[in-house]
């Protein structure tokens, strides 16, 4: 049995272990859960009655969650010392029993952990951030039509410029590494002509590897697999254009990826192009289906004509019995887009995009853009996932103004213990959350941040009134 200095597990219940990266969940699992700074001592009460109503309702005394508290944070400090933010005791509850969830984290200034969100993804290498942003009905927005976006933001977690591996402009080894790329490396590279890094720069290093990429991708291939329609789709988000060989690697080890190990299941968007040209005219020919597919053909070189006319080839000699005549449209589309452009399409094209499968930085940037777009980040939840634990998390701050007073909205971290729930395979109980905040907004039924928007304006509940409202709902379904 796991020893731990200051906490008490529950006598009852069992961890969750994994295979292959799938979670093996007992009828009774053991889930720590951190209860968060700030407000999370008013959002976690609410969230847990929450879910804990939903399982009953749901399953009876057939399932139920042991909880487990521990301990990260300012109640850390309170409790393990000065500048013990993130205990090894908490660390050993999330490898004992597998899934977790927490709410909001104040970040440390001045000692300890650069960030305690980070820390954890990094210790547990949890390298997929999942952020689904989903409208719903009645929720005030500063769109005309947020009810057609429904995305999820699949963030790589592990690596980018969130590894920190960055020298203050004056640390003298930040110094001597500038001096080594101007007088060594960047002559050496003929591209790179006559630049030079400037002198009292901070400096900063952004990895992206072939096996982090790919594995990050794999999950988000995998979740369109069980999605249906035009939702079975994953759009590679890059800043290739710029950076070819970190964020336009992560575009081609994903197209890689879907071409080798999810063949049988995938298809590209120029794939797509080149059999449906076939369809459409199955007597076109190789260069004419190749000057539909690239407009500039004509003002292409020779050679480059060549590739784009084997390429045509080599999609329809491989994959054009198995994909073409439409048998493509029930495959998950793999296709990519400049990260710029995709903060612009998800306002005005909302509907063309399900899965986002981003880098670290940008996918921070766009799951908050998201999120503004359907509610703001009260609504919007997050799961961190990986092949030997999953925590699940508030995408928001702590808000410490608010703390005691029982009026911050609870949804992100009910919407998470949904995804948590989800995750667990225990789909009848997130159903009813979902349709219990779906029903308590559409009622009116809302905290203090949605109430002050919505026209008329409506009287607010409090943190653990709209937890009761969810509640009631279960009782309807």
């Amino acid at each position: 049995m796991t020893q731990f200095e200051k906490l008490i597990p529950p006598k009852a219940g069992h961890p969750i272990r994994f295979v292959n990266g799938k979670p093996q969940v007992p009828n009774d699992p053991v889930i720590p859960f951190i209860r968060g700074d700030g407000t999370g001592v008013d959002i976690w009460p609410a969230t847990q009655s929450v879910i804990d109503k939903s399982i009953e309702t749901a399953y009876g005394s057939e399932r139920q969650i042991n909880w487990f508290k521990i301990y990260a944070g300012d109640e850390a400090c309170d409790l393990y010392g000065t500048y013990q933010y993130l205990p090894e005791d908490t660390l050993q509850a999330i490898r004992t029993y597998g899934v977790a969830i927490k709410g909001p984290l104040t970040t440390p200034v001045g000692g300890g952990i650069r960030s305690l969100n980070v820390a954890l993804r990094q210790i547990f290498d949890l390298y997929s951030c999942v952020r689904p942003c989903k409208y719903y009905s009645g929720t005030p927005s500063p769109h005309k039509h947020p009810e057609d976006l429904d995305v999820i933001v699949y963030r790589e977690n592990t690596e980018d410029i969130y590894m920190g591996i960055e020298w203050e402009f004056n640390d003298h080894i930040g110094i001597e590494l500038i001096d080594h790329l101007n007088s060594k490396v960047i002559p050496a590279n003929k591209k790179l002509g006559s630049r030079q890094i400037p002198l009292n720069s901070g400096i900063g290093i952004k990895p992206v590897s072939k096996k982090g990429s790919q594995r990050h991708i794999r999950k988000a291939i995998e979740h369109a697999m069980k999605l249906t329609g035009k939702k079975k789709h994953v759009t590679l988000v890059h800043k290739g254009n710029i950076m070819k060989f970190t964020e336009g690697a992560f575009r081609d080890w994903g197209y890689e990826l879907a071409k080798n190990e999810f063949r049988s299941v995938c298809i590209t968007e120029r794939e797509s192009w080149i059999l449906n040209n076939l369809t459409d005219n199955p007597s076109i020919s190789i260069e004419n289906n190749a000057k539909l597919i690239d407009p500039g053909y004509e003002a292409l070189t020779v050679e480059k004509k060549h590739a784009i006319c084997d390429e045509v080839r080599s999609v329809i000699a491989d994959i054009g019995d198995s994909h073409g005549n439409g048998q493509w449209k029930e495959m998950v589309m793999v296709d990519d887009r400049i990260a710029d452009s995709i903060f612009q399409q998800i306002q005005t094209r909302p509907q063309d995009y399900s899965i986002l499968a981003t880098l670290n930085l940008n996918g921070d940037y766009i799951s908050d853009a998201a999120a503004a777009i359907v509610g703001g980040l009260g609504m919007a939840p997050g799961a961190n996932i990986g092949d030997q634990a999953a925590i699940f998390e508030a995408t928001h701050g702590t808000a410490p103004k608010h703390a005691g007073l029982d009026r911050i909205n609870p949804g992100s971290v009910i919407l998470s213990g949904v995804m948590m729930l989800e995750f667990l395979g225990w789909q009848e109980a997130a159903d009813l959350i979902t349709n219990g905040i779906t029903q308590s907004i559409a009622d009116q039924k809302v905290t203090y941040d949605l109430a002050r928007l919505m026209e008329p304006k409506v009287e607010p509940l409090s943190c653990s009134g709209f937890a009761n409202s969810i509640i009631e709902s279960f009782k309807i379904s």
